[in-house]
């Protein structure tokens, strides 16, 4: 993968901006092995050099086998525990769900985090307005994976289009709401630097994924003014243990 490109070059821009949402979906879906090989090419390197401040990439100079990698995600994203944070939007929510009932068994119902919440419910509306079907996620529509990727596909259809000025319009639109929908991220990325802080590879790419989007949201195509930067209407905080978890399953992309 290269930097982000020249920001000059709409449809080459557009192109980068879809690799980089690109491997965060497969980082967050615990594709291990596109990691791997994203951390052997030096990837994310290059990537926070295009980025402004500076990211510790120094846990990402370790030796990290297959195993040891699926070991560290599985252990962070997916068995309920100390380490445990949650990869879905709805569990960071500091407002009940109105949409959906939990069907979790660790989850109370009546109080934020619910699996399945508002979130997903926009987000699902969001992906029905395109045909979108998340490959990864695991079937939760506000899984941070399937949001990355969603954000990728919008961004391939934007460097595909040719001087369509109301579609382009249009893709641009659905880019700024995902921004909102991204509002949670801040809360997860702090779980996970306190949660990954043993051997920190996914400490650092939530990090660097955070300091991303903040930058997509500030400078691409895409971007909105300060007086009018996208929310989610569900505000964030960091998780308890006790919110509930989706059950990671294979994976068909």
């Amino acid at each position: 993968m290269s930097t982000l490109g020249d920001e000059s070059d709409p449809d080459a821009f557009a192109r980068s901006r879809a690799r980089v949402y690109g491997l965060f979906a497969a980082v967050f879906d615990g594709d291990v092995e596109t990691l791997r090989e994203a951390i052997d090419d030096d990837a994310f390197a290059r990537l926070a050099e295009t980025l402004p401040g500076e990211v510790d990439l120094g846990p990402l100079d370790g030796t990290f086998d297959h195993e040891a990698l699926a070991f560290a995600y599985d252990n962070l994203f997916v068995v309920p525990g100390e380490h445990y944070v949650p990869p879905f939007a709805s569990a960071h929510a500091t407002t009940p769900s109105k949409s959906f009932e939990s069907p979790s068994a660790y989850h109370d119902a009546g109080t934020a985090g619910e699996l399945l919440g508002d979130s997903a419910a926009r987000l699902s509306q969001l992906y029905a307005r395109t045909g979108f079907e998340p490959g990864r996620g695991d079937g939760v529509p506000d899984h941070l994976a399937a949001i990355f990727e969603f954000q990728q596909a919008l961004c391939t259809h934007e460097a595909a289009l040719d001087d369509d000025t109301a579609a382009l319009d249009g893709l641009l639109s659905l880019q700024r709401s995902v921004f909102g929908e991204l509002a949670w991220l801040d809360a997860f990325d702090t779980a996970v630097q306190k949660r990954d802080s043993a051997v920190g590879v996914f400490a650092t790419l939530s990090r660097l994924a955070r300091i991303f989007v903040a930058w997509d949201a500030r400078e691409s195509p895409a971007a909105v003014s300060d007086s009018e930067t996208p929310a989610s209407p569900d505000h964030t905080a960091e998780p308890s243990d006790e919110h509930d978890h989706p059950t990671k399953t294979t994976n068909d992309s």
